[in-house]
């Protein structure tokens, strides 16, 4: 590797390999661009060298870069902007799915800013399908909340929460500005099952305005619900761009 002068100290740029014969060119190119983002060298947003500049400078032909980029663009490493040209695409936020973590934290321990923005808080009378999804009587009064995430002042996360009143009495009297839903529930009782569902959805009107994306487009929707103290404490629908937002999951095999 060579090194050059970032912000700060030195960064790696990677060299496109030309010895491994058991790669195509095209995968040698991938790996070189994949390489130079990954290493620090281009950073979120810097612009990558235009095709005629990559086949130049590679040797490579252009239309080898043309496909290698295209795919890279497909996969959301980079962006491709007509008249404009090829930057590196953001880093997508990424939460785990095994874990019930605190959106907070999660925005923090990438060493960015959480805020809030508290849409709804209100007391609601189920009707038959909430009833059922929480395990209670039809017309049981339930806690609602509508609260949006942001990370760095970029909403991340739609948090629809309807809470039961037996487990959190004091639900609707939190300041949520200070202290995240999440933390309010943690505190209160012990986690006893937890549920997930996940799907690709496209974004409504108000889910589009909230997140700050177009109508039509990709949103990844948790439905989430947990137990404790033998009952169904909450009910959450959370709502992600889906291109700015993905889940991941790591466990022990056999579990």
């Amino acid at each position: 590797m060579k090194n050059v002068r970032g912000r700060g100290a030195a960064l790696p740029v990677v060299e496109f390999d030309t010895s491994d014969q058991s790669l195509s060119i095209g995968q040698r190119l991938r790996r070189y661009v994949l390489g130079m983002i990954e290493s620090g060298a281009w950073a979120e947003g810097d612009r990558v060298p235009s095709e005629p500049q990559l086949a130049q400078q590679l040797g490579i032909s252009r239309m080898t870069v043309h496909t290698a980029l295209r795919d890279l663009a497909a996969e959301g490493h980079i962006v491709r902007r007509q008249g404009a040209g090829t930057f590196v695409a953001p880093r997508k936020s990424q939460s785990t799915v095994m874990e019930l973590r605190n959106i907070k934290d999660e925005i923090e321990s990438r060493g960015n800013e959480h805020s809030v923005e508290i849409r709804v808080m209100e007391s609601v009378n189920s009707d038959l399908g909430l009833a059922t999804e929480m395990g209670i009587a039809p017309g049981s009064l339930l806690y609602h909340s509508v609260i949006v995430h942001r990370e760095n002042g970029h909403p991340l996360q739609i948090e629809d929460r309807f809470v039961n009143p037996q487990f959190a009495p004091d639900y609707l009297s939190q300041d949520f500005t200070r202290l995240t839903p999440n933390e309010h529930l943690m505190s209160i009782g012990p986690l006893e099952e937890v549920e997930h569902v996940i799907q690709a959805i496209p974004a409504d009107k108000t889910a589009a305005k909230l997140l700050e994306m177009k109508e039509g487009e990709a949103v990844l929707l948790i439905r989430r619900r947990t137990w404790s103290k033998g009952m169904i404490a909450t009910s959450a629908r959370l709502r992600h761009p889906g291109t700015r937002f993905s889940l991941a999951a790591r466990v022990a095999a056999g579990r």
